[in-house]
């Protein structure tokens, strides 16, 4: 008779940025910012932004997320193997709340909602890294493999995720460099086309 064991394989990542995988959880919590000119609004968010371990600095937004791998083996007497691995991620999203918006003009407005909008942008899309790297991070589990002892099979679960996760927090650092690159250019093409739509909403109305 095969004997199936369940055992707990806990992997913990921080993204300054870790569903299917196959679990996912999303929270959100925000820090104020007040201000009223463009300025005020950027000295704030450097301010009171979440800190980031991984460069240190503090951030307009941050994701952190946390990965949970349950892991199942099956003994049949001669050999061990991974029958389920099963992958939830818990991802907590900080993003900035603005306090002074009836006290600015609509251009700092129009600026804000801009702003807001690729900063959320940007965290969830560390989110949707994460569950990529979560279902990754399953499927090679479950790939066939048979182990002498389960103990090996456990070792070798931990070397996989291990390694998937490593994989997983040069994919985050990569991303943020790649769009700390094009920031401003992205803000102003943003920019352009909200003012853009307003606009013509206004000529409709």
């Amino acid at each position: 008779m095969m004997k199936k064991i369940f055992l707990p394989l806990i992997i913990a990542a921080a993204a300054a940025a870790p569903a299917a995988a196959e679990t996912l959880s999303k929270s959100y919590s925000y820090f104020g910012v007040g201000g009223t000119t463009f300025e005020q609004i950027e000295s704030e968010l450097f301010k009171r932004g979440p800190h980031v371990k991984s460069t240190g600095l503090r951030h307009p937004g941050a994701t952190r997320m946390n990965f949970t791998t349950k892991v199942g083996y099956a003994n049949d007497g001669r050999h061990c193997r991974i029958v389920s691995a099963d992958t939830t991620v818990k991802a907590s999203i900080v993003l900035p709340k603005w306090r002074q918006r009836r006290h600015a003009n609509a251009e700092v407005r129009i600026f804000w909602d801009t702003l807001f909008a690729d900063i959320k942008r940007h965290e969830e899309r560390h989110v949707e890294i994460a569950k990529a790297h979560a279902r990754e991070l399953e499927q090679t589990l479950r790939r066939p493999a048979r182990y002498k002892t389960c103990e090996q099979a456990a070792a070798r679960a931990g070397e996989i995720s291990a390694r998937v996760l490593a994989k997983h927090d040069r994919a985050q650092i990569e991303f943020d460099r790649v769009e700390g690159i094009n920031f401003e250019n992205r803000l102003l093409r943003l920019l352009l086309h909200r003012i853009d739509r307003l606009d013509k909403a206004g000529k409709q109305s």
